[in-house]
């Protein structure tokens, strides 16, 4: 049963920075590209940030390019989001998530483990 564990999540002022963490296990291999996604509420849960299992390809949404950086540590089994210049707008439950997919896809339904989601919440 594959597993992934979210941590990092808090409370931060705007202008801050958070640095989330998501450490794999069971199925998920290194070889799997690797996500963020968050979810407002009353939202759709959305693209953040992935990263294929080389980290040569990243994609980003819109919303948090120049801000967000994802990486992976395939020795440790972990994939990391590190977030500066956080808005009010970024607060949410992150989630992350594990694909098949060989490039760094946007798509939710091309990503099928997920984690239980970290709280982040931006205080402006």
């Amino acid at each position: 049963q594959a597993q992934l564990v979210e941590s990092g999540g808090g409370l931060v002022q705007a202008g801050g920075s958070l640095r989330l963490s998501c450490v794999a296990s069971g199925r998920i291999l290194s070889t799997y590209t690797m996500g963020w996604f968050r979810q407002a509420p009353g939202k759709e849960r959305e693209f953040v940030a992935s990263i294929i299992w080389s980290g040569a390809q990243t994609s980003y949404a819109d919303s948090v390019k120049g801000r967000f950086t994802i990486s992976r540590d395939n020795a440790k089994s972990t994939v990391y989001l590190q977030m500066n210049s956080l808005k009010s707008e970024d607060t949410a439950v992150y989630y992350c998530a594990g694909s098949m997919r060989g490039v760094a896809t946007m798509r939710r339904g091309d990503f099928d483990s997920w984690g239980q989601g970290t709280q982040v919440t931006v205080s402006s």
